[in-house]
Protein backbone atom coordinates (compact mmCIF):
# COMPACT_ATOMS: atom_id res chain seq x y z
CA UNK A 1 0.00 0.00 0.00
CA UNK A 2 1.03 3.11 -0.79
CA UNK A 3 2.37 5.59 2.08
CA UNK A 4 -0.37 8.14 2.98
CA UNK A 5 -3.39 6.17 1.94
CA UNK A 6 -5.97 5.40 4.22
CA UNK A 7 -6.64 1.67 4.84
CA UNK A 8 -9.25 0.48 2.13
CA UNK A 9 -12.55 -0.31 4.52
CA UNK A 10 -16.61 -0.19 3.78
CA UNK A 11 -16.46 2.98 5.55
CA UNK A 12 -13.66 4.52 3.08
CA UNK A 13 -15.12 2.70 0.20
CA UNK A 14 -18.90 4.44 0.96
CA UNK A 15 -16.95 7.84 1.41
CA UNK A 16 -14.91 7.69 -1.65
CA UNK A 17 -18.46 7.30 -3.53
CA UNK A 18 -20.28 9.86 -1.52
CA UNK A 19 -17.16 12.28 -2.24
CA UNK A 20 -16.85 11.78 -5.80
CA UNK A 21 -20.70 12.40 -5.90
CA UNK A 22 -20.49 15.73 -4.12
CA UNK A 23 -17.30 16.64 -6.41
CA UNK A 24 -19.92 16.10 -9.39
CA UNK A 25 -22.50 18.37 -7.91
CA UNK A 26 -19.89 21.35 -7.34
CA UNK A 27 -20.04 20.57 -3.74
CA UNK A 28 -16.54 20.11 -3.46
CA UNK A 29 -13.85 21.73 -4.86
CA UNK A 30 -11.17 19.93 -7.52
CA UNK A 31 -8.03 19.37 -5.78
CA UNK A 32 -5.68 20.01 -7.95
CA UNK A 33 -7.25 23.41 -10.20
CA UNK A 34 -9.77 24.37 -6.69
CA UNK A 35 -12.58 25.03 -9.02
CA UNK A 36 -16.03 23.94 -8.38
CA UNK A 37 -17.25 22.09 -11.43
CA UNK A 38 -20.46 20.45 -11.80
CA UNK A 39 -21.22 16.91 -13.58
CA UNK A 40 -24.75 16.21 -13.40
CA UNK A 41 -24.99 12.99 -14.98
CA UNK A 42 -21.36 11.13 -13.24
CA UNK A 43 -23.01 12.49 -9.72
CA UNK A 44 -26.17 10.81 -10.53
CA UNK A 45 -24.27 7.81 -11.58
CA UNK A 46 -22.72 7.79 -8.92
CA UNK A 47 -25.85 8.34 -6.34
CA UNK A 48 -27.33 5.08 -8.33
CA UNK A 49 -23.86 3.41 -7.56
CA UNK A 50 -24.62 4.22 -3.67
CA UNK A 51 -27.98 3.31 -4.14
CA UNK A 52 -27.34 0.14 -5.55
CA UNK A 53 -24.52 -0.85 -2.94
CA UNK A 54 -26.89 -0.75 -0.22
CA UNK A 55 -29.79 -2.79 -1.74
CA UNK A 56 -26.91 -5.75 -2.82
CA UNK A 57 -25.77 -5.28 0.64
CA UNK A 58 -29.03 -5.62 2.33
CA UNK A 59 -29.14 -7.98 5.74
CA UNK A 60 -24.93 -8.26 5.46
CA UNK A 61 -23.87 -5.02 6.74
CA UNK A 62 -23.33 -4.39 10.71
CA UNK A 63 -25.90 -2.04 11.78
CA UNK A 64 -23.03 1.40 12.04
CA UNK A 65 -22.14 0.28 8.59
CA UNK A 66 -25.98 0.58 7.19
CA UNK A 67 -26.30 3.48 9.31
CA UNK A 68 -23.57 4.83 7.19
CA UNK A 69 -24.36 3.58 4.33
CA UNK A 70 -27.73 5.40 4.25
CA UNK A 71 -26.79 8.36 5.87
CA UNK A 72 -24.15 8.90 2.61
CA UNK A 73 -26.85 7.90 0.47
CA UNK A 74 -29.10 10.40 2.24
CA UNK A 75 -27.16 13.12 1.92
CA UNK A 76 -25.54 12.75 -1.84
CA UNK A 77 -29.32 12.46 -2.73
CA UNK A 78 -30.38 15.51 -1.05
CA UNK A 79 -27.56 17.50 -2.25
CA UNK A 80 -28.44 16.39 -5.96
CA UNK A 81 -31.90 17.93 -5.33
CA UNK A 82 -30.54 20.72 -4.08
CA UNK A 83 -28.22 21.68 -7.18
CA UNK A 84 -30.97 20.68 -9.78
CA UNK A 85 -33.72 22.89 -7.76
CA UNK A 86 -31.36 25.56 -7.66
CA UNK A 87 -30.55 25.21 -12.03
CA UNK A 88 -34.23 24.98 -12.56
CA UNK A 89 -34.73 28.63 -10.67
CA UNK A 90 -34.13 31.52 -12.71
CA UNK A 91 -31.34 34.01 -11.10
CA UNK A 92 -32.43 36.33 -8.61
CA UNK A 93 -32.59 39.93 -10.21
CA UNK A 94 -30.83 41.54 -7.28
CA UNK A 95 -27.64 38.89 -6.77
CA UNK A 96 -27.29 39.30 -10.76
CA UNK A 97 -27.26 43.06 -10.55
CA UNK A 98 -24.72 42.73 -7.20
CA UNK A 99 -27.43 44.63 -4.79
CA UNK A 100 -26.59 43.20 -1.32
CA UNK A 101 -29.79 41.39 0.76
CA UNK A 102 -31.59 42.92 3.35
Amino acid sequence: MEEGLPSIDFATFVLSLNHSALLNLGELPDLESGKREKDLPLARQTIDLIAMLEDKTKGNLSPVEQNFLQSSLYEARMAYVEVTNALSRPPDPASVAGIPKR
